[in-house]
């Protein structure tokens, strides 16, 4: 799921539409509580994860949108891909090598869904390469941008790439030879390499050499610009023809330059992802930050979870790969065209603004701005609560404001806020280390262990340090996934705690990219929890009971499913309002389903927008046909987690998902949303979210997915409509 930064599907947080998120852990599955119900009643999770990432590639198939996003989503896909096998694949791997016996949801064994897994990712993997091939290259052909092949360029041409290739390229390659003094050599994960066959030409016979396509140069070389084409004569000429070559094809074309004297027989490309999921033994390391440099440097050689190889390789190259990697054939997948079309996003890059969507400009909520004097953020809030939106509402002028704020005012006595992920060049990092030099107390809990991000909080975590901003890493045992911020403020007498609860990471770039939703208030109940919660994450305070949220591991599972069962007895009661809708990225808990099985047979309504995996069957008749499923993906990552109860009148937002990982191994909150005013914000969004005119995909009891409105009929894009709504706010309604 982040656009242009590695994703993680903790946002599949990295399912990345924008990246699509996420951190794909390994997860035991409790025995569940319901024997009455059918022992057949979930679905996959695992196949559930390619289903999602299929339907992200529907979009790249979707000829109504613009060509430089479908290709962006051709690169959203094959690193949703790479994430699920360096993690979901290789902890079914481990699983399995170590004689584990869990069974998943569905009753399947590591070793019957890894069959599974390898039948339908070479599928789905096929159906990426021809879209690329037979769709989107015609397409950006037609668009003057041409992804070509060496022979496709002049003489001319090849002769200006040479001399890039000797300047820039040749002096960074290193082949490595492989023969009884040299071993076959340490391939790196997600690394681009050639296999090259040799032949020594005065004493025959043949070799193998391996020649790694750097990493840390772009993919394509623009052959335009090398000779000069890419500038129009002038701005009346028609657009000139941008030429993408793949850098291993150069480098292909030039490997006599790198093994003079002998011939080149062949050579065909090759990719390895290896297992990426570790673990850090909290209990036995003293030290989390050093452990977890140790571990991160182990990342680099984890065993091979999966080969990719161009479809004309030669079955001699593969049996040599597969024997010298230790990768089994049914971890192999052959594909036509290019191999790792992450690389895409160097195409999307082009300055062409006709074939992307319009830029999206969010706005300041009008609650901070839009008067000739804005109030500061401290005096709105006194006025009423104040609920934002992201991205149609501005996060900088919302959240970055109100902790740059905090920062300045000389009245505030202490910031405490939880990091989960943020960006690299981070203005809210930089206003907590100008809190910290202004004398202010200034608490940062840093999460070291979020996923493939852990290099860039050890960064944070360290300058935060020397700045002298209290750092913590969180519980032992436990991630910290929530996004809280308290700042405690004095005013005349008195002490007033001022909080942000959301339900996206404290990340300035994607919460441009990612739809979130986030509650401001100064709601002293609500600042007394915050109060607590920190003093659990930063001493030894044991405290599990809150007024005014829902804290895991030890709260939320218990608060839901106790809500679902009070929506099902006023059912029974008569209250015709009873009525139970969830947004979510994933709905694989087992617990959470069965309740919500059971308010479906009980007859309460029960809607679900899941962005991602559904373990849930729903329309099955006597167990879930009053629960509809829904998934929305477009232009930004649908990110937010929001709860509605309906006879309860209740509204929850905050940064669980409804997956064992939330629910179980981390420190989640979520937040009651109380003014009318937010609870209809929230509304609108289930409301746009559920519309029959609204595009989606619709979940069937078979684990299958429709797309809709039918062919023919009205359709309305949810987020656009978010958009327009998100402009008619109002302003706070005084406490």
């Amino acid at each position: 799921m982040r656009h242009n930064e590695p994703v993680t599907a903790d946002d599949i947080e990295n399912v990345t539409l924008a990246a699509l998120p996420s951190a794909l852990p390994a997860e035991t599955v409790e025995p569940s509580v319901d024997a009455d119900l059918p022992d057949n009643r979930y679905l996959n999770r695992e196949l559930g994860w390619l289903d999602f990432n299929s339907r992200v590639l529907a979009l790249a198939e979707d000829v109504s949108m613009p060509l430089l996003e479908r290709a962006k989503f051709l690169a959203i896909f094959a690193s949703n891909l790479d994430e699920f096998f360096m993690v979901r694949v290789a902890g079914l791997k481990r699983r399995h090598e170590t004689g584990l016996s869990v069974r998943s949801a569905d009753g399947r064994s590591p070793r019957e869904q890894l069959g599974m897994i390898a039948a339908r990712a070479q599928k789905i993997a096929n159906r990426h390469a021809r879209v690329f091939l037979d769709a989107v290259v015609p397409a950006l052909e037609a668009q003057n941008i041409r992804i070509v092949e060496w022979n496709d360029l002049d003489e001319a041409q090849q002769s200006r790439v040479r001399e890039h290739f000797h300047n820039e390229l040749f002096p960074v390659l290193t082949p490595l030879a492989v023969d009884p003094a040299h071993p076959f050599p340490y391939i790196s994960g997600l690394s681009m390499n050639l296999a090259v066959t040799v032949r020594d030409q005065a004493e025959g016979g043949e070799q193998f050499a391996r020649v790694k396509v750097p990493d840390n140069v772009s993919r394509f070389i623009r052959v335009d610009e090398l000779t000069g084409e890419s500038e129009p004569a002038d701005e009346n000429a028609p657009q000139p023809t941008a030429l993408f070559l793949p850098l291993e094809r150069a480098i292909a074309a030039n490997l006599s330059e790198l093994f003079p004297g002998m011939e080149v027989v062949d050579h065909h490309v090759f990719r390895v992802t290896r297992n990426a999921d570790f673990e850090v033994d909290e209990d036995r390391d003293e030290d989390l930050l050093q452990a977890l440099e140790r571990e991160l440097a182990r990342r680099r050689f984890g065993s091979p979870v999966r080969l990719e190889i161009g479809e004309d390789m030669s079955e001699h190259m593969l049996e040599l790969l597969l024997r010298e990697l230790e990768v089994h054939p049914a971890d192999v997948i052959s594909l036509p065209g290019l191999l790792d079309l992450t690389s895409l996003w160097q195409v999307y890059g082009m300055d062409r603004p006709t074939l992307k969507d319009r830029p999206f400009v969010p706005k300041t909520h009008p609650a901070f701005g839009e008067r000739e004097t804005p109030k500061s953020i401290f005096a709105t809030l006194r006025d009423g609560d104040v609920l934002v939106q992201h991205p149609y509402d501005s996060f900088s002028t919302s959240v970055q404001r109100f902790i740059e704020q905090a920062a300045a005012d000389p009245h505030v006595l202490a910031i405490k806020q939880t990091l989960y992920r943020t960006s690299g060049d981070s203005p809210i990092v930089n206003a907590l280390i100008d809190a910290a030099a202004a004398g202010k107390q200034v608490v940062a809990l840093v999460e070291l262990k979020a996923r493939f991000d852990e290099q860039a909080n050890i960064k944070w975590a360290r300058k935060l340090e020397q700045a002298g901003v209290h750092v913590v890493y969180g519980l032992v045992g436990l991630k910290t996934h929530c996004k809280t911020c308290l700042v405690v403020r004095r005013e005349g007498s008195k002490i007033r705690r001022y909080c942000h609860i959301g339900t996206g990471n404290y990340n300035p770039k994607t919460a441009r990219l990612y739809e979130d939703v986030g509650l401001f208030t100064a709601a002293p109940e609500v600042g007394a929890d915050l109060t607590d919660l920190f003093n659990t994450l930063t001493g030894y305070s044991r405290k599990q009971e809150y007024r005014n949220l829902l804290v895991a591991p030890a709260g939320i599972r218990k608060g839901i499913i106790g809500r679902i069962d009070d929506e099902i007895a006023a059912h029974a009661a008569g209250n015709p309002r009873a009525h139970i809708q969830l947004k979510a990225n994933a709905l694989v808990d087992e617990q959470v389903i069965d309740a919500l099985y059971r308010a479906s047979r009980a007859g309460v309504p029960v809607d679900v927008v899941v962005r991602g995996i559904s373990a849930l069957k729903p329309g099955i008749p006597g167990l879930s046909e009053n629960i509809v499923v829904r998934s929305i993906l477009g232009q930004f990552l649908e990110h937010s987690r929001i709860l509605h109860f309906g006879a309860q009148d209740e509204y929850w937002i905050g940064s669980a998902d409804m997956m064992h990982r939330n629910l179980d191994r981390r420190v989640e909150v979520m937040v009651q949303v109380r003014d009318r005013r937010l609870e209809a914000d929230l509304q609108d969004i289930f409301d746009s979210a559920l519309d029959p005119r609204t595009r989606c995909w619709e979940l069937r009891a078979d684990g299958s997915w429709e797309a809709l409105p039918a062919a023919g009929e009205e359709v309305r894009d949810h987020q656009r409509q978010m958009a327009v709504r998100r402009r008619h706010h109002t302003e706070p309604t005084p406490n």
